[in-house]
């Protein structure tokens, strides 16, 4: 009969629980693209939140995530982040903290009021 080798039982038994965690924390989040500087609210007057987190970010700004009442840090090449700036989107990703690093972006599709005198 072989026997298993003890690193190999000890490596298994700490590599199962993090690979759950990672996949567990993967995770679509909807809400707002905008920066770590000005968060939920944007502060260059005159310029549309698009243009003031692009301002923000070429300041050394990182792009954020505004859910709700919280605000995540974004992790992912700007490229594919930046042209939803100021838009409302789910970005998949792996979730640690405050931080999403980012694996995709794409735009959420809004909801429609109700409209008064439009057929149900």
């Amino acid at each position: 009969m072989r026997k298993t080798p003890l690193f190999v039982l000890a490596f298994t038994a700490v590599m199962i629980p993090a690979i759950q965690q990672v996949h567990a924390a993967s995770q679509p989040l909807e809400g707002v693209i905008s920066d770590t500087m000005c968060g939920k609210k944007h502060m260059l007057p005159g310029k549309t939140d698009a243009q003031c987190i692009a301002e923000c970010v070429k300041g050394g700004a990182s792009y954020a995530l505004v859910a709700g009442n919280k605000v995540y840090t974004l992790s992912g090449k700007p490229e594919t982040i930046a042209p939803f700036a100021g838009k409302h989107v789910k970005v998949e990703g792996n979730v640690k903290g405050s931080t999403i690093t980012v694996t995709a972006v794409h735009e959420a599709k809004a909801d429609m009021p109700d409209m008064p005198g439009m057929p149900m």
